[in-house]
């Protein structure tokens, strides 16, 4: 197993990081579990639970189901143990083990549903990954996958530094075998593994003057989502600290601006488990 300080995760494992993957959890549930259906489903996996963000929600929607989440990380997994344990409605309900994510200690027909949502963006081998689940889940059983497609972020009006510090963020997932659009790959990737019914839908974020609220909050969540990769990328030289003021100026300034445009699509992915 990959030891917590051999993973490439940009944007750290602070508390403040924490807090904010509770934040985003929030902003884009709605988005996300569209059209997610975990009602009949007994035992779900949950791949890179992370801080419990994501499972609070499955766990809120589907009262029926139980999840498991795995991460390589355990200062994660002890914030996601603290979260759920503060939520005496989802007592019995939810475990979470140190594990990777391509090496699943499970037998199969363990699991009869999976959930992933931003993880295969930062593993080196996301077939690997969707391989292990699948070995893991009963015949019916069905995987949903989130991901990123970075290529998609809009904003304007134009923002050089944003641009220029966007690239470098997306240079530094790919430089630690990351893959930032890894969700345009999706259905190639449950197809060579061996899924049936590959379903893929794209969600889109696009916000104008017909909403300006939702516009400035759009922006916030990405000016605070961006930023918290900034000591990272200065410390290995992706950008440099004036970069980085000037990225938070023009974000600024984009979230105040009354004629501002905000876009950013992902994937989402559905496939089914036959044998």
């Amino acid at each position: 197993m990959s030891k917590t300080s051999d993973f490439p995760y940009l944007h750290g494992f602070t508390e403040t990081e924490q807090e904010r993957l509770r934040s985003q959890a929030e902003f884009a549930e709605y988005n996300i579990f569209q059209n997610i259906n975990f009602s009949t489903s007994k035992n779900v996996l949950e791949v890179g639970c992370g801080v419990g963000a994501q499972t609070e929600i499955l766990l809120r929607r589907f009262p029926k189901t139980h999840v498991t989440g795995v991460d390589l990380n355990e200062k994660q997994l002890d914030a996601a143990k603290k979260f759920l344990n503060s939520k005496n409605e989802f007592k019995g309900r939810y475990d979470f083990q140190l594990m990777s994510g391509a090496d699943l200690k499970f037998g199969p027909n363990t699991f009869d549903g999976a959930y992933l949502c931003w993880i295969l963006e930062h593993v080196p081998n996301p077939a690997q990954v969707l391989s292990e689940v699948r070995r893991v889940l009963r015949p019916g059983s069905e995987i949903v996958v989130t991901e990123v497609m970075n290529s998609s972020f809009f904003l304007d009006p134009y923002s050089p530094n944003v641009w220029k510090y966007w690239m470098a963020f997306n240079d530094y997932q790919y430089d630690h075998a990351g893959d930032p659009f890894v969700g345009a790959k999706l259905g190639n990737l449950l197809t060579q593994v061996g899924y049936q019914q590959v379903r893929t839908e794209v969600k889109t974020w696009h916000f104008d003057n017909r909403q300006p609220a939702q516009r400035k909050q759009a922006i916030h969540y990405w000016t605070d989502l961006l930023l918290s990769a900034a000591d990272q990328l200065v410390k290995e030289k992706y950008v440099d600290a004036e970069v980085v003021a000037k990225t938070k100026e023009e974000l600024d300034k984009v979230s105040n601006d009354p004629n501002a445009v905000f876009l950013y699509s992902f994937m989402q992915a559905k496939a089914l488990v036959y044998f």
